[in-house]
């Protein structure tokens, strides 16, 4: 089975034991569930292409403020879906690698493992390193592949998608321009700060 038809996905990989049953990659030829992952742990059954889809909706989203608008960002899912599959052919095309397997490897990349939180104890506040959950790595990393996706197509000559295609790339190869994968090193560096 191919996703979209286009891509095969039978010698597509998870390396990172952790994150191995949380990636869904089943191949489809329509990536759409409707909504339906309303049990515990749903979103591991959704497709890993599909909640990319779902994050490029809003990719100007920094914490409760949408600090970037832009008219790329919408709700509809064909607009979204066909930013997506313009991705895949760019990266493709610059990589010569299956990109579903690029994009697979640069949300493994991007995804921190350690994060920090806030204590209170007696009255005052300390800074505790946290491991984070499979689930929670996949969702930062999605959300910020797409930030730094949207960022370097933002007030640019860039279209979204070669926007994305960029990040993508670059988290692939560990690349410092990638913001995501910055992003893993600045929150690892915290952690081990506040151990």
């Amino acid at each position: 089975m191919k996703i979209f038809n286009l891509y095969e996905i039978s010698e597509v990989k998870v390396t990172d034991p952790a994150l191995q049953s949380y990636i869904n990659i089943d191949g489809k030829l329509v990536l759409k569930n409707h909504g339906r992952n309303t049990e515990k742990f749903g979103r591991a059954k959704i497709n890993i292409i599909e909640r990319f889809v779902g994050l490029i909706g809003v990719p100007g989203h920094r914490g409760k403020k949408h600090r970037l608008m832009r008219s790329t960002a919408s709700g509809k899912y064909n607009k979204n879906m066909s930013t997506m599959l313009e991705t895949l052919k760019i990266i493709q095309e610059k990589t010569k690698e299956n990109p579903i397997q690029v994009l697979i490897k640069a949300v493994e990349n991007a995804a921190a493992c350690d994060e920090v939180t806030t204590i209170e104890y007696g009255g005052a506040r300390y800074p505790q390193a946290v491991d984070i959950s499979p689930s929670r790595r996949i969702t930062l990393a999605l959300r910020n592949l797409v930030h730094g996706g949207s960022d370097k197509a933002f007030n640019k000559k860039v279209t979204i998608a070669e926007g994305l295609a960029t990040e993508l790339i670059a988290s692939f190869n560990r690349s410092n321009e990638s913001f995501a994968y910055t992003k893993r090193i600045e929150a690892e560096k915290q952690a081990d700060a506040s151990r």
